[in-house]
């Protein structure tokens, strides 16, 4: 139990640099405060005293603004930061080395009992604030939910799922939220080329600058033919470039 919590305290050390003592994480810090009453709440619900479990969870709710259904299971090195407004429902499960952040729900989309109505999420998965992940399915390892982001179906490990409905990012080689492989932690997420919206204009902008220059560089060539005594220029022809890539670019995000 005592190294389980040292664990967690640690934890909350390693990817929290407001943190600046074991003493301010053990007493001032919700997420934990939530965590310690969730291990003694679901140990009571395994063991049949659905109530007490269920009472326990409300009394954490009203103290730290974290609702987590007995049954949830939490896996070990979770950090919920800040946390204010987070809701896990009953068959969600967090894997290890996650981090969640204020008002992220974990909800369920079926109103079958005893079905698994919550998602599952994989080891060092980050959920930024105020994403919505909902249904039954599974959050690889490694994957990211930006914040705000309406998560409707499974995420592949190390991807990043951003937008309403959530966007599927895939994974780059060596990509993942995970601060121990990377040694860099990415607070709520974010990373660097995360909208696929942004990324396809981007696309677009690149591919109009480089059609443009080509068909400049097509005109000179016809010009020096034109200058030998082959009239094939016509007076208006785009002989420079006028595509402002860059300032597009920038538009856009990049």
């Amino acid at each position: 139990m005592f190294a389980r919590l040292r664990s967690d305290i640690q934890c909350i050390l390693d990817r929290d640099p407001a943190a600046r003592s074991r003493w301010e994480v053990l007493t001032c810090y919700p997420g934990l405060h939530a965590l310690v009453m969730h291990r003694v709440a679901h140990r009571c619900w395994n063991m049949g005293l659905h109530w007490l479990g269920r009472f326990i969870s409300h009394v954490s709710r009203w103290l730290t603004g974290i609702e987590i259904h007995p049954a949830a299971r939490i896996g070990e090195r979770v950090f919920f930061d800040h946390a204010m407004g987070v809701v896990v429902g009953e068959t969600a499960e967090i894997g290890d080395g996650c981090t969640i952040y204020q008002g992220v729900t974990l909800g369920g989309t079926s109103l079958y009992k005893g079905a698994k109505r919550h998602p599952t999420l994989g080891r060092d998965v980050v959920v930024s604030a105020g994403a919505k992940v909902l249904g039954g399915f599974v959050v690889g390892d490694g994957a990211k939910i930006g914040s705000n982001a309406v998560v409707i179906k499974p995420v592949p490990a190390g991807a990043t799922a951003v937008g309403i409905p959530a966007r599927i990012i895939p994974a780059k080689d060596g990509d993942s939220a995970d601060a121990a492989a990377s040694r860099k932690f990415n607070a709520y997420g974010i990373t660097e080329d995360d909208d696929p919206l942004s990324q396809a204009m981007r696309g677009l902008i690149d591919s109009a600058s480089s059609q443009e220059h080509q068909i400049a560089l097509l005109w000179k060539a016809l010009e020096s033919l034109s200058q030998q005594g082959a009239d094939c220029v016509p007076q208006d022809a785009a002989k420079q470039e006028h595509f402002e890539a860059d300032k597009l670019n920038q538009l856009v995000g990049k």
